[in-house]
């Protein structure tokens, strides 16, 4: 008597115990679904330079405004592989690893990588500074995401700066491009320059590395072969710029960028687009997927498609150029100062 009343005491525990966890589980499924929900998201950015970090604090205050604040209800991890590509895909499958709710992607190598480790699992991507997603095929040539990813482009406003090329060196004939050969953004690129350059009078030459290590003698060389410098969104480029410009300047060959952070630090114009906006863009996009108001897969990826003027008035005077007043006129912002 004394044993039946021990188990009959023993299974109505064991019956409270799994009611108290189911209701605990339901619980936790009822926060996810209410304006409380809090959210877990990896950031993966490939390199350290300024365009990126500037998608990263726009990517952060595109949530906010849509009312996911860091600290508040997410919890962010941020990891930079420093142009690494062996760092950056363990980066990803760590992301995986931990079952992030989302991960943004900065940069094109990012992307592809973040995409290929979740691309089984149920965690969307979002990338943004990727500039051809359908070459890195992220997209189809409809601009379609081609699975649970989407995000923004940075895509070069490749005639603009040309024509700005031409306004700002009248009688120059060569321009020049560094780039990385295993990043599709930068063929991508070249490609289009090779389109264009003939309509402005110019002839291109190229120079692809493979290795931060290979930028120092590849950009030497380029540097004998023509009148200017423009550079891409290239990571691995865009990482070493200091070493770049200052072989350049040595020279006197003037290095055109591609956004404003390059202007700031050396290069003397751009046509270029504001990387905290193309961030905040890219934030607007994730926060519709968190919410569950869309899929990444039901999104096509976004451009910002209009180029701003940006010059270094200061660089203009150390080479002796003269900013024509028209473009110095137009100049979204214009900086008289070097910064380091």
């Amino acid at each position: 008597m004394k044993k039946k009343t021990i188990a009959i005491m023993m299974t109505a525990a064991m019956v409270m115990a799994m009611a108290a966890g189911c209701g605990s589980k339901e619980s936790s499924a009822s926060n996810g679904d209410n304006k409380e929900a809090s959210y877990k998201i990896g950031i993966q950015q490939f390199a350290e330079h300024g365009s990126l970090d500037n998608c990263r604090e726009g990517f952060l205050e595109g949530l906010e405004e849509e009312g996911i604040k860091e600290g508040d209800n997410l919890k962010v991890e941020v990891k930079n592989a420093m142009a690494d590509t062996a760092t950056n895909a363990q980066i990803a499958d760590s992301f995986v690893s931990d079952n992030m709710d989302l991960i943004c992607a900065i940069a094109t190598p990012s992307a592809q990588s973040a995409y290929n480790a979740a691309m089984d699992k149920d965690i969307p991507v979002v990338y943004t500074a990727v500039t051809d997603p359908i070459a890195a095929e992220l997209a189809d040539k409809d601009g379609n995401p081609v699975g649970n990813v989407t995000g923004t482009s940075d895509t070069l406003p490749v005639e603009e700066q040309l024509k700005m090329i031409r306004e700002m060196m009248p009688d120059a004939k060569t321009i020049g491009i560094l780039y990385t050969t295993s990043e599709a953004n930068s063929v991508s690129a070249i490609a289009t320059y090779e389109s264009l350059v003939d309509k402005y009078g110019f002839t291109l030459e190229t120079k692809g590395i493979s290795q931060t290590s290979e930028i120092a003698l590849a950009t030497d060389d380029l540097l004998t072969k023509v009148d200017c410098i423009t550079n891409l969104t290239d990571n691995t480029v865009v990482a070493s710029l200091p070493t770049i410009l200052e072989k350049a300047n040595e020279k006197g060959i003037p290095v055109f960028g591609s956004e404003i952070e390059q202007v700031k630090i050396g290069c003397l114009a751009a046509e270029g687009i504001d990387y905290i906006q193309l961030g905040k863009q890219t934030g607007k996009i994730a926060a519709q997927i968190l919410k569950g108001e869309k899929k990444a897969s039901e999104i096509p990826y976004e451009i910002i498609s209009e180029p701003g003027f940006y010059v270094n008035t200061k660089v203009a005077e150390n080479l002796g150029i003269e900013v024509p007043s028209d473009l110095a006129d137009s100049a979204v912002e214009s900086f008289d100062t070097i910064s380091e």
